[in-house]
């Protein structure tokens, strides 16, 4: 008992992680806002888009069946040859329909009509309401006992690619998240407590007379090293040992990397600031990386989160990090092709500085008066 008794007394101090208060949050977190932000149970309105080189009756027909499901939506309709994977850049699209030119004249002759479609196989899992609707509406048209108007029976067929991850490869998909993820969960853990620690040292009040919080940011220079080298090695392992498809530019995945890691070591600092030590300090971490890793797109599908979801989930840093493994790890998009996710990151890293230099200010003030 008086082990018993320490040992509460040592939870309830504050010396620690509070777990008392810790373990409450997250059953509180997991039951009742994640089942708000993933009650829609389906995929609904996934964006797709189509390129319609036939331009015909025939062919808008098919696109207003797509956009009358309420598993897909079409986003754009384009009637000149581009690049399918160009217009997944962005997540815009999860997939990309494409109608051949004569698409029209060959089902009214009776001929096979193969209308192409190219899957972002990026997230396998966020396709299952795409591949339903697509083949419900191709079996519609070729049945002309539903009342269509159309009495040519059978002829048009899908004819599916899956770009940037056609085999389903696991390094492609959970593994490259689930590294990404605990990569950094691990290097809050390793930032959250500086503050405090530097305060128990004497070095924070050092910083606050004669720094400037250029100064306190270059101490998660190290660590940031450290992540980049770490993260990049097991790019490398992925591509050597498991089967990888880096497609991109080695220049801008660092490029992204190193602001990406820059900005979560600014928030680590700001949500560790106000501890009592640095145990007290790493308990935070469950505030803001997880939720990255659960409505990035890895933990669960986009398609089935809420649209208003989408713009919650940008709060947090992995969320950016992910897009930007998206688009320059697998899909190969170039600078231009990202220049729209890069300039809203710096955004969102400006504000993260603002608020940052802000904590640093009022404190420093605070002390020299």
């Amino acid at each position: 008992m008086k082990a018993f008794r320490d040992e509460l007394k040592t939870l309830l101090s504050g010396q620690g992680m509070p777990y008392e208060k810790v373990s409450i949050m997250v059953s509180l977190v997991i039951t009742v806002i994640f089942s708000v932000m993933l009650g829609l149970n389906y995929a609904k309105d996934t964006p797709i888009m189509v390129i319609d080189l036939d331009n015909s009756h025939y062919s808008r027909e098919i696109i207003n069946d797509l956009n009358n499901s309420q598993l897909i939506a079409v986003k754009a309709v384009i009637n000149t040859p581009v690049e399918p994977n160009e217009l997944m850049y962005r997540d815009k699209a999860y997939a990309v329909v494409y109608f051949p030119q004569g698409m029209e004249k060959n089902h009214y002759n009776g001929e096979a009509v193969d209308i192409g479609v190219f899957y972002d196989n990026t997230s396998s899992s966020a396709l299952s309401g795409v591949r339903e609707a697509l083949n419900e509406i191709v079996a519609d048209v070729n049945n002309p006992s539903l009342g269509t108007g159309d009495t040519i029976q059978g002829g048009t067929k899908l004819v599916s690619r899956s770009l940037f991850n056609p085999s389903d490869s696991a390094s492609n998909g959970e593994v490259i998240g689930f590294l990404i993820f605990f990569s950094s969960m691990f290097f809050a853990f390793a930032t959250l407590g500086m503050v405090p620690r530097l305060r128990q040292e004497g070095k924070m009040a050092l910083h606050l007379k004669l720094g400037t919080a250029y100064d306190l940011l270059q101490r998660l220079l190290p660590y940031c090293g450290c992540w980049l080298i770490a993260n990049f090695i097991g790019l490398v392992v992925l591509r050597f040992w498991g089967d990888i498809n880096f497609s991109g530019s080695i220049l801008l995945y660092f490029f992204v990397q190193a602001i990406y890691i820059i900005t979560l070591g600014m928030i680590s600092l700001i949500m560790g600031w106000g501890a009592a030590n640095p145990g007290a300090a790493s308990s935070r971490m469950i505030l803001f990386v997880p939720g990255g890793f659960i409505f990035g797109g890895y933990g669960v599908p986009m398609t089935l989160m809420p649209e208003w979801v989408h713009w919650f989930n940008q709060i947090f840093p992995l969320t950016w990090e992910f897009k930007f493994i998206r688009d320059v790890v697998f899909r190969g998009a170039g600078f231009f092709d990202c220049a729209t996710t890069i300039g809203q990151f710096m955004i969102y890293i400006a504000i993260v500085w603002i608020i940052f230099a802000r904590k640093f200010d009022k404190e420093q003030i605070a002390q020299n008066n």
